[in-house]
């Protein structure tokens, strides 16, 4: 028998985007996300949710997906080429 729990997570870890854009990044937009894609290397400074703290991610590479939710990607992050995903 399948364990639903263990499924559901492995689904939201890798599941198909089905809403993207590109980021601009700002420490007032507004976003909703599941992962982000980044063309660029660079750090990463995101907020996990409205109101809460940021969080940075250092010197992630070029081509990486960062499997993360949050609400907004900060004016502070130095990678470039970021692309949000909703699923």
């Amino acid at each position: 028998m399948v364990d639903e729990t263990r499924w559901r997570h492995h689904r939201r870890a890798f599941a198909s985007a089905t809403t993207s854009a590109a980021v601009t990044k700002s420490d007032s937009t507004v976003l909703d996300f599941n992962a982000l894609f980044v063309g660029g290397g660079g750090d990463v400074s995101i907020d996990h949710e409205e109101g809460g703290a940021a969080v940075v991610y250092l010197g992630v590479l070029p081509g990486s997906i960062l499997p993360v939710s949050g609400v907004r990607v900060n004016a502070a992050t130095t990678a470039t080429n970021i692309v949000w995903m909703k699923w």
